[in-house]
């Protein structure tokens, strides 16, 4: 792949989000960057929302999927689903009446102040651990396609990585992440609808007929309900994804901030029910280029990888199809990574402002001077404990410590 090709390509996707940043953030201040003046229209929200849930990670791994779990994870969905539909009966609610800026306020109220810190603390850590793996993987994708080739090492990559995330958040934060995502996630969906046409069109498929192959194959299986001992068995998967909805969506800062910036509670739960139906078609999307990609492997005799992850990044880099492809599935990751990191970064400056260093406190004229250093400081944690994956440079520990952080939202719940 022509790597000067794709990093002009990069440049000018960043060029579109810093003049968004730009337009969206003029005369604003710390009221912009936490809540977006409470002014945000709730379907930008619901549907960038879409590309924050779903991260590089999840970009390259779901069509993987597909080849040992079919489509049970739809399951998962569906119990997503639930899970949504109670945060916005329940939790919004709650969260709306005591206008919270940070929903780990709330524990403060409730519990007192050590259960305050010591979920606003775990966040934290879980959070950083999680946006730091996450920028890992974009960085050391970006290092392979572009930098190595123009022997940039990899920790200037890390650095620009996280530097052109802060231009583009550090002046509004939350305000300017609601449009931004919004175009991630349109770019990682087309992206999505991209491959697959061009796998449909290699393929000699009309759409009806890559359709009828894909329900026809035995990877279209979604419900399992025959073997309780299976993980796939319907009510482990159903029950997880509701619990997993509330955990890692209802009582996480970085997913609750931006309902938090709605007009209204009403508009808030409108958003929130918006974005589960939308999460349901973009992962049957998903799962169904998994599908289609055992497909494509099988009639071209490709071989299929062992690591599940590699069956999307093989074929769309390494099976022969055009050039411009490649650039497609880099810009999906890039975008999908980047949906996430972005507002990992602003729910990390606002939690540790908000929770761990009593922002609100302080003096008015100090707290915009404080709360970008905190952005900067942030930042600047991040790359940190990227270098440290570096250095580690074993995919099982850093997996572990994934694993890890995630065991943190336990005790949250």
């Amino acid at each position: 792949m022509n790597s000067t090709i794709f990093l002009l390509i990069i440049l000018s996707y960043f060029t579109i989000l810093y003049l968004i940043s730009y337009f969206t953030s003029r005369n604003d201040g710390n009221s912009a960057f936490f809540l977006g003046n409470r002014k945000a229209p709730w379907y930008v929200i619901a549907y960038g929302m879409i590309g924050t849930t779903l991260s590089g990670i999840t970009f390259i791994s779901v069509p993987g999927w597909v080849n040992s779990s079919q489509f049970s994870y739809m399951q998962m969905v569906f119990g997503f689903f639930v899970g949504y539909f109670i945060i916005s009966r329940v939790l919004l609610p709650l969260y709306y009446k005591m206008e919270l800026v940070s929903i780990y306020s709330y524990l403060k109220t409730r519990f007192g102040f050590f259960s305050y810190k010591t979920g606003s603390s775990l966040f934290l850590i879980s959070r950083t651990i999680g946006a730091s793996f996450r920028l890992y993987l974009i960085a050391s994708v970006l290092q392979f396609a572009i930098f190595d080739s123009i022997n940039i090492p990899f920790y200037l990559t890390v650095l620009i990585t996280i530097i052109l995330i802060w231009v583009y958040t550090y002046r509004s934060g939350i305000k300017t992440i609601i449009w931004t995502d919004a175009i991630q996630t349109t770019l990682m969906i087309l992206s999505v609808v991209l491959i697959g046409y061009f796998l449909t069109k290699n393929l000699e498929l009309s759409l009806m007929d890559m359709f009828n192959k894909i329900k026809e194959s035995s990877s279209s299986r979604i419900f399992f309900f025959d073997d309780i001992s299976d993980k796939k068995y319907f009510w482990k998967q159903f029950l997880s994804g509701v619990f997993m909805a509330i955990v890692m969506t209802g009582l996480d800062q970085d997913q609750m901030q931006k309902n938090l910036s709605c007009k209204n509670l009403k508009d808030a739960q409108k958003n929130m029910f918006s974005f589960s139906l939308i999460l349901i078609v973009v992962d049957i999307l998903f799962l169904s280029l998994g599908a289609l990609l055992l497909i494509y492997s099988q009639e071209f005799g490709l071989i299929i990888p062992k690591n599940p992850d590699m069956l999307f990044p093989n074929i769309a880099l390494n099976s022969g199809l055009p050039q411009f492809v490649g650039i497609i599935f880099l810009l999906g990751i890039v975008a999908a990574a980047y949906s996430s990191a972005d507002s990992a970064l602003t729910s990390l400056t606002t939690s540790f402002c908000i929770d761990i260093m009593d922002f609100e406190k302080k003096p008015k004229s100090e707290q915009v001077i404080f709360r970008k250093k905190s952005h900067l400081l942030m930042s600047f944690i991040l790359f940190c404990v990227i270098m440290i994956f570096n250095l580690i440079n074993d995919d099982s520990v850093i997996k572990s410590l994934f694993t890890v952080a995630g065991y943190t939202y336990g005790p949250l719940l």
